[in-house]
């Protein structure tokens, strides 16, 4: 093959090989030059290093690195036909290689090859034939053979062999000679470079094209390390930028600016006068820095992250009331319709008298807290629709049913995000246009994100955190109960009883609904996680995004929630006690009404989804049961068991699991139960989950997502990255001088790719 100048990445695979060729190489997600140049090597074997044959797994497509030891034809009678029986060896450990034929000539290349004393690349699935690995009719490359010359042979035989995440029909041998084919006859000037020569030198990183040699094609150790240090820079980099443009179009959009008022009556004022504690020191400091944004004339775009139970709502709440002082309003948006009806509830049970604006007994200066859902009674809505275009109604409170054409507003100021990776782009895109000017940006979460995470996935939004608990708050005590000991499951339903008795009230976490089918049983409605399977990947689960596996023909099913409140309402210890059900497929009246008789107290032990899992604030709830525990991520986990302990009372969770002792579930639970620091949790987290888990499923799986560079691993890398970034940006904000790097963030940062980046 031969290739034409100029050279581009991106062209196409199937006209530069051919089609018949190609064609593998595609089902392997590889489908132009850059594809294939940027599928890198997961690993290097030295000709001169065997592989450990005795760690070789049965069913798995393996590469080994052996010597040759013997190679044998016989003809087989029982069947008829010939049989090659080749065995190598990593000097301690044999491993049979074996091939069929018709008959015995058809075999002797495979003898002439095969010589004892030659080693070798030996790829193929693992099995068992008497108790002995081998492998069937492997694929093979050995060592100063397989080449031209025998010069070309000695150079071949020093080398480090890259081995590539490959396929049967595209052996790992043949995706180097295919990389060779494409990267050997290339110049630097072939490959221009994406990277600005200033932030290379700087960096003391290498060109593209040199990268591209050392990762394919290293002769020591040190070059590949070198390769995948400039490759794994320019993944932070190109990822950085995109998030550097993205901060400083922001910057250059106007927006009405909104100070807190001096003059006159302030709800904002009498607020704080009205408040039953003192704010901590974390909330005043948070709530001076947004403040001050707020009367900026340009939007804030802030990330507010907290301890479950630190106190954001107040923070949110006091934005609002600033915003609404200065002549506008604010818009809350929450994923469910009964976390919107919780977060009304709650938002007009702290203002008092300041949220009925115009009402008997409300305040002369005061708001209205008005709450849109798609629920919702059409009169009661046609008035909070009223409310909200007519400016009364300072606070709105809604789901996605505020996106709707229907809902206007007379002077949206704020917007404020509650659990934002609920929401694609497109849907917060359409609450801000409804405003005059670009409004402020508030998104709120209660997953803490470590500091490398909130650089890489909300790395256009600044970032605030509470780490403080309130005063009055008594903590959480979380126990893991082994579900095959019915004394302690006995002694659990024990102590919920005892917490019921004392005035107090609990709630069971079921991961499914119902018991009938393994499929999902409905979300709560678009964009929550509701539902059956709708639980944080386990660690250890293969895939970005991947859901909890059904449950396999050896274990149970996964508990249910219908199941689970009859099988409770007989319970002895139980007796008498007023059991409520809440789930996803509920119609969401009957949701409404669940959750308002627990809140009530009208219910003792609410069996729930993790419907609640996010929000949820009932001060009398003081006990958890969560059932299958190992089968929600550790993140979820934390967030449900914030649910309790929320008033003077201590909580406790009971995390119930049949998980064996020495499984990654089993570890996941007990670190939950050592801590209730959600950001040592947090981190925790990163370090049993995969990339993927941490990124999302858009990074996960193509050749231009992130490969090289981890966020949890890479602290350094990314704070470089970000900080050249930031200063080739404030240099050139269009990047109108380097279009090389904005083709490359265009490729890399379009479509699902840039969902994870969308969280501004």
């Amino acid at each position: 093959m031969s290739i034409d100048s100029p050279f581009s990445l991106d062209e196409r695979l199937d006209r530069l090989l051919g089609k018949r060729p190609a064609a593998p190489l595609a089902k392997l997600g590889l489908e132009t030059t850059g594809d294939l140049l940027r599928h890198y090597p997961r690993r290097y074997a030295d000709p001169g290093t065997m592989t450990e044959i005795s760690i070789l797994v049965v069913g798995e497509h393996v590469t080994v690195v052996a010597e040759v030891v013997s190679a044998t034809v016989r003809e087989m009678r029982s069947r008829g036909g010939a049989m090659l029986q080749a065995v190598v060896s990593d000097g301690t450990d044999r491993l049979s290689l074996t091939f069929f034929a018709k008959h015995k000539g058809a075999l002797r290349t495979h003898e002439a090859r095969l010589k004892p004393g030659r080693t070798g690349l030996f790829t193929g699935v693992v099995s068992e034939y008497r108790n002995e690995r081998q492998l069937t009719h492997p694929d093979y490359l050995l060592h100063g053979v397989d080449v031209d010359s025998a010069e070309a042979g000695l150079v071949e035989a020093s080398l480090l062999t890259p081995i590539y995440p490959a396929s049967a029909a595209m052996p790992t041998w043949k995706l180097h000679q295919t990389v060779r084919t494409v990267l050997d006859p290339l110049t630097p000037a072939d490959i221009p470079d994406p990277i600005p020569a200033e932030v290379l030198e700087r960096r003391g990183l290498e060109s593209l094209h040199q990268a591209f040699r050392d990762i394919h094609v290293p002769a020591e150790e040190h070059e590949w390390r070198r390769g995948q240090k400039r490759l794994r820079y320019e993944e932070a980099f190109v990822l950085q930028t995109a998030l550097a443009l993205r901060r400083s179009e922001a910057a250059a959009l106007e927006a009405t600016a909104r100070p807190l008022t001096s003059d006159g009556p302030s709800l904002l004022s009498d607020f704080d006068a009205s408040l039953p504690f003192t704010l901590t020191d974390g909330q005043r400091e948070v709530g001076a820095e947004i403040a001050a944004e707020l009367a900026a004339p340009h939007p804030m775009q802030r990330l507010l992250q907290g301890e479950v139970g630190s106190g954001k709502t107040v923070v949110a709440l006091r934005a609002m009331l600033q915003v609404v002082d200065a002549g506008g309003q604010a818009a809350l948006l929450a994923p469910t319709e009964v976390l919107a009806a919780q977060h009304a509830r709650t938002l007009s049970g702290l203002l008092g008298d300041l949220a009925a604006g115009g009402m008997l007994g409300g305040a002369s200066h005061g708001t209205r807290v008005a709450l849109v859902t798609g629920s919702q009674p059409a009169a009661v809505k046609k008035k909070n629709l009223l409310d909200a275009a007519s400016g009364a109604a300072g606070i709105v409170v809604g789901t996605h049913a505020l996106l709707s054409a229907g809902v206007q507003f007379a002077e949206l100021g704020l917007v404020v995000v509650d659990e934002q990776h609920r929401f694609g782009v497109e849907q917060r895109d359409m609450l801000r246009a409804k405003a005059r000017t670009v409004p402020h940006l508030l998104v709120m979460t209660a997953t803490p994100i470590p500091r490398t995470v909130a650089m890489t996935v909300f790395g256009d939004l600044e970032t605030s955190t509470l780490r403080e608990i309130p005063a009055g708050r008594s903590g959480i005590t979380t126990h893991v109960v082994p579900a095959q000991k019915p004394a302690w499951i006995a002694r659990t339903w024990a102590k919920v009883r005892e917490e019921i008795d004392a005035g107090r009230q609990a709630y069971v976490v079921c991961p499914r609904i119902t018991g009938d089918t393994d499929e999902a049983d409905g979300a709560d409605e678009p964009g929550s996680d509701d539902g059956t399977l709708g639980l944080d990947v386990p660690a250890g689960a293969s895939g970005a995004g991947a859901s909890a596996a059904p449950p396999t023909s050896n274990r149970r099913p996964l508990r249910a929630v219908l199941e689970v409140a009859e099988e409770l309402a007989d319970l002895e210890v139980l007796r008498g006690v007023r059991i409520g059900i809440l789930h996803g497929q509920m119609p969401p009246a009957e949701k409404e009404a669940a959750m308002a008789a627990f809140t009530a107290g009208d219910v003792d032990l609410l069996v729930s989804t993790t419907v609640i899992e996010v929000g949820v604030d009932v001060p009398r709830a003081t006990a958890m049961v969560v059932l299958d525990a190992d089968r929600f991520g550790l993140s979820q986990l934390h967030q449900l068991r914030g649910r309790v302990g929320r008033g003077a009372d201590a909580g406790l969770c009971f995390l119930v699991s049949e998980m064996a002792e020495a499984a990654p579930a089993s570890t996941r639970l007990k670190t939950l139960a050592s801590t209730t620091d959600g950001f040592e949790l947090a981190a925790a987290d990163l370090e049993m989950r995969s990339e993927g888990d941490v990124l999302g499923a858009a990074q996960s799986g193509r050749s231009t997502s992130l490969q090289l560079l981890r966020v949890v691993r890479d602290t350094a890398v990314i704070e470089q990255a970000r900080e050249d970034a930031a200063a080739l940006v404030a240099a050139d904000p269009t990047l109108a001088g380097h279009p090389l790097l904005l083709a490359e963030i265009t490729e890399r940062v379009t479509g699902e790719r840039a969902e994870y980046l969308d969280r501004s």
